[in-house]
């Protein structure tokens, strides 16, 4: 047949045409080859690679595409695993708490009142994250804990804690417990500055029976017996003194023998122990603490500045307001060198208006916390990871780093908000329970070691001043936007801020990604995936069962627990 014959004749022709390689085509469909050719390229590098083998989604398709109408947590999140050619030690989880002040642990205590004081802020410093003073004190109280943290390890102690030779025993074993110090200067006055007797060591009165009639003046090493530097002997050099004669203390003293500073074996130790810590130009701790958005505010801000502290956090639970920029503003230009927080925000126009006004850094979250009930009672604020990822890509424009703050109850999700962008995260219930919060312990019924736990939106906490937080301070009817509660015991900060970071250099490991920045480059270049779980796969994924273990170790021993704890509202 004609036809037939024209279309056998032609295919030979069409069938050279179409195995020619992309650059032998020539006009329009060749640079359309060529740009299929380039988007196939992997980000990894020249390698061309098949899109169809790059699974999942990335950030911008999940929460940028006009059809994205949800707001998504970390659980319904899950990150796609990337190519390891690294070990898990070469994984560096170092995070940014503001634009000046970096952290080796990227991790936060929370300004809450059952969280954070001078203890745990101490606790994380060594561990190499920062810890905030909760602003549920009075003014010169919060001072005092910022102090307390400034001074915990400065190489020289200048405020060490003096007594009189003529302290009983018994007084003595009272302020020991009380302080959890070993050894004590004795001056003529019992203060800092007097002149200089002795020293008493715990060693020195350990085998003594006769505690309340027995005097410190009695068993102290006398002035003549001690090791002592002169005033003006730098810190290397009393380092120096101290390795040499093998003694626990240094007291360092001027011409007339009056006391100017102590100095420590134990702050030597500490600093082989905890290589991580966190610290300023003069080794001291570095510690933040929040402050509402009242004109007094900015007086506590000025005494908190005299007594040291790094970095202020604005605490409001709505931060885009006049009355926080106005004091962002105020403090920028009174104290340039502080670090300012401001939030909490949850969108990228709020961002823009504190960021504008000179924010150091960005607390990211609003009613997601474990104990927060905001969103419930409020109806406003945003599901965290679309809140964190939003945030955070705006402000890697501006260069300012962001807190993930609330919805952290695993390792797991802290490495999400790290591959989401933030530059750290902010942990209030997941540190609760620990050894360094405030309050004590107490035994539930069936045994089980708890603390309390509660929400600064709890009317306990609005009663002891927080309110102020929900700009609720002159109103006679509170309602609550929080619960208070209790949560199991979990230990020592010490041990547990270890296992967290573990988690996270394992989740990071198993990214690919051998560095915060490498994750933050990844995440914007698209080579990051995700994929959305359904509620099938979120179950599939955890651990059913509260007696479930993951190794030799419980969750309920770790904490991790979510049936540990118990709330009641308001």
């Amino acid at each position: 047949h004609p036809h037939v014959s024209h279309l056998i004749a032609a295919a030979p022709a069409a069938a050279v045409r179409a195995t020619k390689m992309p650059g032998q085509q020539n006009g329009t469909n060749g640079q359309a080859a060529a740009r299929v050719a380039e988007r196939s390229r992997s980000p990894r590098g020249d390698k061309a690679v098949d899109m169809d083998l790059m699974d999942g989604h990335s950030a911008k398709e999940i929460f940028e595409t006009k059809m994205s109408m949800s707001g998504y947590t970390y659980d319904d999140l899950i990150c796609m695993p990337g190519h390891i050619n690294f070990g898990v030690h070469d994984v560096q989880v170092h995070g940014n708490f503001t634009r000046k002040i970096k952290l080796k642990t990227p991790v936060v205590s929370s300004p809450m009142d059952t969280v954070t004081e001078a203890k745990m802020a101490i606790a994380m410093a060594l561990e190499g994250g920062i810890g905030v003073i909760h602003t549920n004190l009075s003014v010169e109280d919060q001072a005092k804990e910022v102090m307390k943290v400034k001074k915990y390890e400065s190489g020289f102690i200048m405020d060490p804690v003096c007594i009189p030779p003529t302290m009983l025993l018994s007084d003595l074993d009272a302020i020991r417990e009380k302080t959890g110090f070993s050894g004590y200067p004795v001056t003529e006055d019992g203060r800092m500055g007097s002149k200089l007797l002795g020293l008493v060591t715990k060693r020195d009165a350990d085998f003594v029976r006769e505690r309340s009639s027995t005097r410190v003046c009695s068993i102290m090493t006398k002035l003549d017996q001690l090791v002592t530097a002169e005033e003006g002997t730098d810190l290397q050099a009393a380092n120096q003194i101290l390795k040499e004669s093998k003694k626990g203390k240094l007291p360092v003293v001027s011409k007339e023998k009056r006391l100017v500073a102590l100095m420590s074996r134990a702050d030597l130790q500490k600093n082989a122990d905890y290589p991580n810590a966190t610290k300023d130009k003069s080794k001291s701790l570095m510690v933040a603490a929040a402050v509402g958005t009242r004109p007094a505010d900015k007086d506590r801000v000025r005494t908190l500045v005299a007594a040291g502290v790094d970095a202020i956090i604005v605490d409001s639970s709505q931060g885009d307001s006049v009355f926080q920029q106005e004091l962002v503003r105020w403090m920028k230009q009174e104290f340039p060198e502080l670090q300012v927080v401001a939030g909490n925000v949850v969108t990228k126009r709020q961002a823009k208006n504190l960021i504008d006004c000179g924010a150091d850094a960005l607390r990211v979250g609003m009613g997601i916390g474990s104990i927060c009930t905001t969103q419930e009672v409020c109806a406003c604020g945003r599901a965290q990871a679309s809140a964190v990822y939003n945030v955070a890509k705006y402000a890697h424009t501006r260069g300012v780093p962001i807190l993930a703050d609330g919805g952290i109850s695993s390792p797991g999700h802290i490495v999400k908000a790290l591959c989401l962008g933030a530059g750290a995260a902010m942990c209030g219930s997941l540190l609760a329970g620990t050894e360094e919060t405030p309050g004590e312990y107490f035994y539930a019924e069936n045994g089980v070691r708890l603390k309390r736990y509660r929400g600064m939106g709890s009317i306990d906490a609005m009663k002891k001043g927080s309110d102020d937080r929900y700009f609720g301070a002159n109103t006679s009817l509170k309602v609550a936007q929080g619960v208070s509660g209790t949560v199991q015991d979990k230990g020592s900060v010490h041990r547990y801020i270890p296992y967290l970071v573990q988690g996270i250099k394992h989740g990071m490991q198993d990214m690919g990604a051998s560095s915060v920045e490498e994750l933050r480059r990844q995440l914007y270049g698209g080579e990051l995936r995700f994929e959305l779980r359904s509620a099938a796969a979120q179950r599939e994924g955890g651990v059913t069962g509260s007696t479930a273990s993951r190794g030799n170790c419980s969750l309920r021993e770790l904490g991790l627990d979510e049936n540990a704890a118990s709330t009641t509202r308001g």
